[in-house]
C-alpha cells in the first residue's frame, strides 16, 4: 500500500490529501493477503506527512478453546508521522531521524502503509481468540468439540481425597 506524497510536500503547512484504501496486504507473514478497506488522511506538517487511518478488514483465527477456524473483524486506527529521506525539490539527502522507529518517505516520495498496517494489525488482534465467547471448548478425554454436542465420555471420577468438598456444591 503505497501512496505517491511528492505533490503534497510541496504544498504549504497545513496542506491535505484524502485517500480511499481498498487494497489487500500480508500482515502476518504467512503469504495471505487481507483486504483492506477505510480512509487515510495525509496532512503535511513543517517536518513531515502526517497520516490518519481508519481501515477494517477480516483475519482467519483459530479459536483457542475448541481449535476450530472463524473469520473476526479487526478495525484498526492509526496516526503516524513519515519523514522524508531527500529533499523533494533539490533531490538532496536529509539527515536521517534518530530515532529507530521512526516511518520514512523513500526516496521516489512514497509512503509505504505496509510496515504500519502490519504493526498495527498485531496488536488488534486479540490475545485469546475465542470463537464465541461461550465456545466450550474439547473434551479433555476424547478431544471431541464440545460445541457439537455432548461427547460419550464417562462423567469424570472425583478423588476419594477431595469428596468432602462435594458437599458444600
Amino acid at each position: 500500500m503505497q501512496i505517491n506524497v511528492s505533490q503534497l510536500l510541496q504544498e504549504p503547512i497545513g496542506a491535505m490529501r484524502d485517500y480511499q484504501v481498498n487494497e489487500a496486504t500480508d500482515i502476518i507473514g504467512d503469504g495471505k493477503k487481507y483486504a483492506f478497506q477505510g480512509e487515510c488522511h495525509l496532512l503535511r506538517t513543517q517536518r513531515s506527512i502526517l497520516v490518519k487511518c481508519a481501515l477494517n478488514t477480516e483475519v482467519e483465527l483459530t479459536c483457542n478453546r475448541c481449535l476450530s477456524q472463524f473469520r473476526h473483524p479487526l478495525k484498526i486506527n492509526f496516526e503516524e508521522e513519515y519523514l522524508p529521506t531527500v529533499d523533494v525539490v533539490s533531490g538532496a539527502p536529509l539527515p536521517m531521524p534518530e530515532e529507530a522507529s521512526i516511518f520514512t518517505i523513500d526516496a521516489r516520495h512514497t509512503i509505504d502503509l505496509t510496515e504500519v498496517i502490519r504493526q498495527y494489525s498485531v496488536m488488534a488482534v486479540p490475545m485469546k481468540a475465542l470463537c464465541d465467547k461461550n465456545c466450550a471448548g474439547l473434551c479433555p478425554r476424547c478431544g471431541h468439540n464440545l460445541n457439537q454436542g455432548k461427547c460419550d465420555c464417562p462423567a469424570q471420577e472425583i478423588d476419594p481425597r477431595w469428596s468432602e468438598l462435594t458437599r458444600l456444591l
